[in-house]
């Protein structure tokens, strides 16, 4: 059931489009024109329900426009399917690419939508070969498809794994190709408050390790890493804003601290380069 008004405690995202992108944003919407900064990246660079996201804090500590391209569920397929947003990217001064889970793009086993990631669309002749008991028009999502497969058989979901992570590889080196400016790899690590139950698939980004990394580093500018400190992680959902009902939605998602700590690391890289 959808509702017109987001309720008591929602944030006003502003949402905003840019050029002929399909895609809205989080605004207000900035500039794309002159000195600016665009940052691609999923829910933690969107900033759900966060009043000031990490790219809002470090315009204001720079004083220059930050774009935020975030984009809610986000993999890498929904910037190379927006020509739009990489031509803005190539007219930044730097950008910052976060770094996303493997399990929200196509691939040789699935297709996904290719806006909305998140959302599973269809298994491939080879996935349905490689489980044929399982019907795949139950599921809707990428991450309880792949929760549903790992513990039916692991051995077959380690194939799948593996899939992913090779094609994560070739896809985030054809989106580091495009953009041509200047950019910044982002990894942001667990950011969980302690204590909170994870699945089976592990820790956000999903599937990522280091050789996964080490084998786009050299397509970037720069490299950041941060790994959210206990103190941020414990202060879960403290300053951040929205309706009672999506209490649980919250606490998987960055709080202001961890935000903050973003912000910290990521100035005065960016500062580097613009």
């Amino acid at each position: 059931m959808a509702y017109e008004s987001p309720g008591a405690g929602a944030l006003d995202y502003f949402p905003c489009r840019y050029g002929q992108s399909k895609l809205l944003f989080r605004g207000p919407r900035r500039r794309i024109e002159g000195r600016f900064c665009a940052f691609l990246g999923g829910s933690e660079t969107y900033g759900k329900f966060v009043p000031a996201p990490y790219p809002a804090l470090i315009e204001r500590r720079i004083g220059l426009p930050m774009v935020n391209f975030g984009y809610m569920n986000a993999g890498a397929d929904v910037f190379l399917n927006e020509p739009a947003i990489i031509d803005a990217c190539n007219r930044a001064r730097v950008t910052v690419v976060q770094l996303l889970g493997a399990h929200n793009m196509s691939n040789r086993f699935y297709a996904v939508h290719p806006r909305r990631n998140d959302r599973f669309l269809r298994a491939s002749h080879q996935m349905k070969a490689l489980f044929r008991e399982v019907d795949f028009t139950e599921f809707h999502f990428t991450r309880h498809m792949l929760l549903s497969l790992q513990a039916r058989s692991p051995a077959k979901y380690a194939l799948i794994e593996a899939e992913l992570k090779s094609a994560w590889v070739e896809r985030m080196r054809t989106l580091l190709h495009r953009i041509t400016g200047r950019s910044v790899l982002l990894w942001v690590g667990d950011h969980h408050v302690s204590g909170v139950t994870r699945d089976r698939l592990g820790t956000e980004p999903l599937l990522l390790d280091s050789g996964m990394v080490e084998a786009i580093r050299p397509l970037a500018t720069d490299f950041v890493r941060v790994e959210p400190s206990a103190d941020a992680r414990a202060a879960g959902t403290l300053g951040m804003s929205y309706p009672e009902l999506d209490a649980p939605a919250a606490v998987q998602l960055p709080g202001p601290c961890i935000h903050a700590e973003i912000a910290g690391a990521l100035a005065p890289v960016i500062e580097r380069h613009v």
